[in-house]
């Protein structure tokens, strides 16, 4: 009893830290093809030489063409990095601070999707702190005095939100992922260019979809406090993931749709810096980890089995979120409103077409409680989960998918 009362303390620290680190309030560019915007921002901002980061696929694609093209029209020096992979680790980080030193970059241009503007965020700040080792630089908080290296984020999936997020993940020396925040992330500009995500295949745009409108949905029932803005923005994903998914999913070039899925998941980076996350991200990172299952599907199997368990404390939230989305009116109950947004929520994952979650298996239960536990101490979520809670809701997660 004693540990469950000191974890209910514990649990509203993390909401009380992020408010006291500053967050990149970055200028917002929007619109299909808006990455061609690059060179006159840059031009304006006086940057000479430009260190634009990007992975081997997109690099490939020929997606950095039209970056490389626009700081060229302004006589910017541009050096292209295209060695980031889906699992960014210290020795890229290393690589891609060598660049930046070597061409005197002024400032980077991450040109990718979660693990190209983490990877850059940290060569951002490891040019900055040119001499400190990169294993130095992984710590849970990391101060870069004076700030930064500027940077420039360009998104290419409509999900993540990390094209601002304070976090970083990045594997260390032995193989451990880890999460950085950084304080002092200059992060100047957000590009979302829609363009970028029109070949998406469905699968992907699915996933990425389910992450943002977890990050929003988290952020409305969050236990920190915040401004009116702030929970405007929570909301604001929510409802453009359940009105835009299905017309995306439908006509993939939908350009419209495409490009309120990326302000979608830029209000869902908002609430991640704002609000942070839940249980439901506790669940799918540890359920991901275990299983090497993606991140987007993890979170899609874990959603609304989370969110249902801890209705009862936040009806009043989930009221309020589903009359600003449309599913309920300001004469209903509020039990009937939050239901009304869980259903439409349901009938989202449903139309995605997850797989089964059948894969998590009794014998590993001890090992996902404590993973679980474990996780949720970095977040503010509105209860704190027993063990016998965290069973029951790893149980539905696994009815649910029968």
């Amino acid at each position: 009893m004693a540990s469950y009362f000191l974890l209910r303390i514990i649990r509203k620290l993390p909401g009380r830290v992020i408010k006291l680190i500053p967050k990149p309030r970055p200028a917002l560019t929007e619109g299909f093809g808006s990455r061609n915007m690059v060179g006159a921002l840059c031009h304006a901002a006086g940057y000479q030489s430009v260190l634009l980061v990007t992975d081997q696929t997109l690099f490939s694609l020929d997606y950095h063409t039209a970056v490389v093209d626009s700081l060229t029209e302004q006589k910017i020096r541009c050096t292209v990095f295209h060695e980031i992979a889906s699992e960014p680790n210290i020795g890229v980080i290393e690589k891609g601070r060598a660049a930046a030193l070597d061409c005197g970059a002024s400032c980077i241009v991450a040109l990718g999707g979660g693990s190209v503007l983490d990877s850059s965020k940290m060569i951002a700040a490891g040019t900055k702190l040119k001499k400190r080792r990169i294993p130095s630089l992984l710590k849970k908080f990391l101060f870069v005095r004076g700030g930064t290296l500027p940077m420039i984020s360009i998104p290419t999936t409509a999900g993540t939100g990390a094209e601002f997020t304070v976090g970083a993940v990045v594997t260390g020396s032995k193989g451990k992922k880890g999460s950085t925040v950084l304080i002092g992330l200059k992060v100047t500009d957000v590009i979302l260019d829609s363009e970028l995500t029109i070949k998406a295949p469905r699968g992907v745009t699915s996933a990425c979809a389910i992450d943002a409108l977890s990050h929003g949905l988290e952020g409305a029932v969050a236990a920190v406090k915040v401004s009116d803005e702030d929970v405007r923005k929570s909301y604001d994903c929510v409802r453009l993931v359940l009105e835009n998914l299905p017309k995306v999913l439908e006509s993939p070039q939908d350009t419209e749709a495409r490009q309120n899925m990326c302000r979608a998941a830029y209000c869902g980076g908002n609430a991640i810096n704002e609000q942070l996350a839940g249980y439901v991200h506790a669940f799918a990172h540890s359920i991901g980890a275990l299983y090497h299952i993606p991140h987007g599907a993890a979170i899609a199997a874990a959603l609304l089995p989370v969110m249902e368990f801890q209705k009862a404390k936040c009806i009043r939230p989930l009221a309020a979120l589903a009359r600003y989305c449309g599913y309920a009116s300001e004469s209903g109950s509020d039990e009937a409103a939050a239901d009304s947004i869980l259903s439409a929520i349901a009938g989202l994952i449903a139309l995605c077409g997850f797989a089964p979650a059948d894969y998590i298996k009794d014998e590993d239960y001890p090992t996902l409680i404590k993973r679980i536990s474990g996780d949720a101490i970095n977040y503010s979520p509105p209860i704190v989960l027993k063990k016998r809670d965290i069973i029951a809701v790893l149980d539905r997660i696994r009815s649910r998918q029968e």
